[in-house]
């Protein structure tokens, strides 16, 4: 994965929380910088950097992330307090997703026809799999750039992590009772043939090189001082695997939460829009 230095810092994004920025970085080109000082802190990050990782690998639309390095001289170009403690606090590496100048919102009501139902189908099941609350009707998270759309935003994935003594097999197998809120959910088609073609993909080397992906700065010890769990990275790194392959395992209860909920909706709301081929 790519790492650079951030050069200049172009605009904050007040949405939520966690003040997300537009900043330029040293190889040009603008990214959306999420800070490790703000929100959830570095787990956070970790999310964003795994289910966007894993998206990209399974050829979904997510934009290309990066490491940013923030230096302690960023923070003197900001005359905000707020801005500039939340700087301070994010010196070092944090996560930067590729900037779509010009994207706009999706809006569920008008911008059905935007999505086919292979590629809703296919968001659900990734969402499903990393526990993903945050893709609803309020906060798709999800941006149409030149036409199509793109998926952002995963920082409130995989929230097992904030709880690692909790986490053992019979959790990660555990359904995501959440999805059945998801905003593609009623225009997603086939779930179990998404996970047909999706599941094989995500194999033991393929999800080791994703977690090699995020670094040692971003995860425990390093990231958790004392509250840590784990005495290594590499540790931190077997117990995300261990938990993504458990989880993975058939039968999947994730998927037949989603096929059940996916029916559920569709019997009490109308026929979406037709995907306008």
């Amino acid at each position: 994965m790519p790492t650079w230095s951030a050069t200049r810092y172009v605009v904050p994004l007040r949405e939520g929380g966690s003040l997300p920025a537009v900043v330029e970085a040293e190889a040009g080109g603008l990214f959306v910088l999420k800070f490790r000082g703000a929100g959830q802190g570095p787990r956070a990050l970790v999310a964003e950097l795994i289910e966007g990782l894993l998206g990209r690998a399974l050829g979904l639309p997510v934009p290309e992330l990066a490491l940013i390095q923030l230096d302690r001289a960023f923070e003197r170009f900001e005359r905000d307090q707020e801005i500039q403690d939340l700087l301070r606090a994010s010196q070092g590496l944090n996560v930067g997703l590729r900037y779509l100048d010009g994207a706009f919102n999706y809006d569920p009501l008008s911008g059905a026809d935007r999505i086919s139902p292979e590629l809703a189908a296919e968001v659900v099941w990734l969402d499903a799999l990393c526990s993903n609350i945050d893709r609803t009707p309020r906060n798709p998270n999800i941006l149409i750039w030149r036409g199509a759309p793109w998926l952002i935003d995963h920082g409130a994935a995989l929230y097992f992590h904030h709880r690692w003594a909790a986490v053992d097999r019979e959790s990660a197998r555990r359904p995501f009772a959440g999805i059945g809120e998801h905003v593609l959910l009623p225009l997603a088609g086939d779930l179990r043939a998404a996970d047909a073609r999706l599941t094989p993909r995500l194999s033991e080397a393929l999800l080791r090189a994703i977690l090699e992906s995020v670094p040692e700065a971003l995860l425990e010890p390093d990231a958790a001082g004392s509250a840590a769990h784990f005495d290594s990275a590499e540790a931190n790194r077997e117990a995300y695997l261990r938990y993504f392959l458990d989880r993975l395992e058939a039968p999947r209860a994730f998927l037949e939460t989603a096929v059940a909920q996916q029916a559920e909706r569709a019997a009490r709301t109308e026929r979406p829009l037709s995907y306008r081929r």
